[in-house]
């Protein structure tokens, strides 16, 4: 059982990594032209997407910045803090 979580921890972990990426990305104005630009975004948007219809329903989204990734990276975060109280 603690091989499944610590997959899915390191699942997690790639993610956030993934995530951390995508907001360069969107810093830097790179272009979804590039394979990996596109596959970075297909692997956050399950995520990332959900936390923006949370955001806009609470009122809190189309605004200047998109604060999508970062609530995505909380509950990422608190996700992982179970996983790991689980596996001790």
């Amino acid at each position: 059982m603690q091989a499944i979580y610590r997959a899915l921890i390191i699942l997690i972990r790639i993610i956030e990594i993934f995530i951390f990426i995508r907001v360069l990305f969107n810093l830097l104005g790179v272009s979804m032209g590039s394979p990996i630009v596109g596959f970075i975004y297909e692997m956050t948007e399950p995520i990332i997407g959900p936390c923006r219809k949370l955001l806009y329903k609470l009122g809190l989204g189309g605004g200047m910045f998109d604060f999508s990734p970062a609530l995505a990276l909380v509950l990422l975060n608190v996700l992982k803090t179970l996983l790991l109280k689980n596996m001790l």
